[in-house]
């Protein structure tokens, strides 16, 4: 079966940024991700984790997309408008997949 290279960009973002990041993405022309919730970690702050926290929008969540290599410019130069301000990281990885044209 024939892959395709492709980009994989994993932010990591507190989640009340969430909808601004989103929004960011989609007028980027980005309109393909997947947002996955963060149960912990740790970074240069210590350790953190969601149990025990009142309410979910303190955390942080991570916004997954797979996208063709000549868009990710695109891509980071509006997330890092975002995230530049804030709490979070990105993540930059090569990846194949099946279907080109879904990308």
């Amino acid at each position: 079966m024939q892959t395709h290279q492709a980009k994989r960009v994993e932010i990591t973002i507190e989640r009340v940024m969430q909808s601004r990041l989103t929004d960011a993405l989609h007028k980027a022309g980005v309109t393909g991700y997947s947002i996955l919730p963060v149960l912990g970690g740790s970074g240069r702050s210590g350790e953190w984790s969601r149990s025990g926290q009142v309410s979910p929008a303190s955390g942080m969540v991570q916004v997954i997309c797979i996208i063709r290599p000549e868009r990710l410019d695109a891509l980071l130069k509006a997330a890092f408008a975002v995230v530049e301000r804030h709490i979070g990281v990105v993540c930059v990885t090569d990846c194949e997949v099946l279907r080109a044209e879904r990308f």
